[in-house]
């Protein structure tokens, strides 16, 4: 009779998607060996989740470390020991003697009973650095014991994304034997409020997390518990933490990209994620600000998209359009507020960069930022506002040609055309961070709508939406609430009130 499985220890804040699925891999009843890859940037909580698991499970937990093949073997052997109860230390000569020897305990009659043996070996790159041969072992283990029995459910994690993207891609060692592919993100911005202690306060919660995002170590670990008060001890709170030449986060947003593998001149990655804070989001203007062709940045925008530290987002009204967007607050913070004044704030001036960046804060990061969270609201609970459950969430730009103007709209839901079938747009929506939003917003939108229905897109039933962390005019509410309009602003965004308006 199979088990029930564990559920989630209390001090693992939020998370049950990936217990669920970590746990759902672990007991699943097969008599062969499975594989699973955990990966995600650090901070993130991979290995406070992982070690949970391991203590849920009675399994062996291996943090690899950088150093050498000799070192690192040695260390897992000592590791391996003390799990097998060995009372001397293991001496194994290779990789393979070592790992043949793990995958032995897990067959029948090994060691720790005849439940699941669950390994999990962290930070997995760091092997494979000093060992490149680990992931043709493992492959060869896992395919061996998918012919004979075996207890056998070994996780990989790691920090280092592209490293940990590469296991499973194209022709890579590994390709095709996972069961399990789990990425450990970052809270969204809801849990985040949740996790600082700040939703009662969405203001203050969305300005937190515009700087810092769902990254869970930065609270704890990095700043102690040091939490604003209120959104007036907000700037306050800027200096004395991420601002602060003394502070753990002052670095950060370096050392976050200099952890990366496949990232050698940091001078140039360091460039294009300046570009991209600083509004040039095209693969064009990118290469214009930086002074480089656009062939020649091809292949740094690849890494940090491997990286997970760019995202290339797609026009959802242009083919073959796109803009990129930094996925890190933090790093998006750095590049557009402390990077210009990184030696007026060694020297301790940050009060005073704080205090001239207001405009360029509002620009470049709460602004872009917010946009963001509006689109992640219309993917999680906004959905249940649209007359449909189907279309892409993104955004784009639609052109005026007798008007010879554009329309940018910040959150748009889109249902791709198939089978003869029209393109139909569900919503179309505008995005302030620091305007109180009017009429003159809502004629844009719906400008936009009779320019897609002019493009032959299906518009029948499309709804438009203004959010705005500053608020909307009286004769905006009034129009909103004939139907057909919703208002979003913070408090609705973070599940304090219900939207102002309705879709017909």
């Amino acid at each position: 009779m199979q088990k029930p499985k564990p559920t989630k220890p209390s001090r693992v804040f939020d998370r049950a998607p990936e217990w669920n699925a970590l746990t759902s891999f672990v007991s699943r009843p097969l008599p062969h060996a499975s594989l699973g890859v955990v990966s995600g940037r650090r901070r993130m909580g991979k290995t406070y989740l992982l070690r949970a698991l391991v203590e849920q499970y009675d399994g062996f937990y291996f943090a690899a470390t950088d150093a050498t093949e000799a070192e690192s073997l040695r260390q897992f052997s000592a590791a391996l020991a003390e799990y097998a109860g060995s009372p001397v230390a293991f001496s194994f000569a290779t990789w393979d003697d070592a790992m043949s020897y793990l995958f032995g305990l897990a067959a029948p009659g090994g060691q720790r009973g005849d439940g699941p043996a669950l390994v999990v070996i962290d930070e997995f790159p760091y092997l494979v650095k000093a060992a490149p041969e680990l992931p043709s072992l493992v492959q060869r283990l896992i395919d061996r014991f998918q012919g004979e029995e075996s207890r056998m459910r070994l996780l990989l994690c790691g920090s280092a994304m592209s490293v940990m993207g590469g296991l499973l891609a194209s022709n890579a060692p590994l390709r095709g034997r996972a069961q399990l592919e789990l990425v450990v993100r970052p809270f969204g911005y809801r849990a985040a409020a949740d996790f600082w202690e700040v939703a009662a306060d969405p203001a203050l919660a969305v300005r937190l997390h515009s700087v810092l995002g769902g990254t869970p170590a930065y609270r704890r670990q990095f700043l102690a518990d040091d939490v604003p008060a209120d959104l007036h001890d907000f700037d306050d709170w800027i200096c004395r933490t991420v601002l602060s030449p003394f502070s753990p986060l002052f670095r950060e947003a370096r050392y976050l990209l200099a952890e990366e593998a496949d990232i050698r001149d940091t001078a140039l990655y360091h460039s294009v994620l300046a570009a991209v804070a600083h509004g040039n989001s095209t693969r064009g203007g990118i290469a214009n600000y930086i002074g480089r062709k656009s062939v020649d940045i091809s292949h740094p925008l690849n890494v940090l998209e491997d990286s997970h530290l760019l995202v290339r987002e797609a026009d959802v009204f242009r083919t073959g359009k796109s803009q990129y967007r930094i996925t890190e607050p933090l790093i998006n913070f750095y590049e557009a507020v402390m990077r210009p004044a990184w030696a007026r704030l060694e020297g301790g001036q940050s009060s005073e960069v704080w205090a001239q960046a207001a405009e360029r804060f509002a620009a470049q990061v709460a602004g872009p930022h917010f946009e963001a969270v509006c689109r992640e609201y219309i993917l999680g609970p906004g959905r249940s506002l649209l007359n449909t459950s189907l279309g892409e969430v993104g955004g784009g730009v639609v052109t005026d040609p007798k008007e010879r103007r554009q329309f940018q709209i910040d959150v748009a839901v889109v249902e791709q055309g198939s089978g003869g079938q029209r393109s139909s747009v569900a919503l179309l929506g505008e995005v302030k961070w620091g305007t109180v939003m009017g009429l003159s917003h809502l004629d844009r939108l719906n400008r936009a709508k009779e320019l897609l229905a002019a493009r032959s897109m299906d518009t029948s039933r499309c709804g438009v939406a203004c959010f705005s962390a500053a608020g909307f005019s009286d004769a905006l509410r009034a129009e909103a609430a004939k139907g057909g309009v919703l208002l979003i602003g913070l408090d609705e965004l973070y599940g304090r009130a219900a939207p102002a308006g309705f879709l017909l």
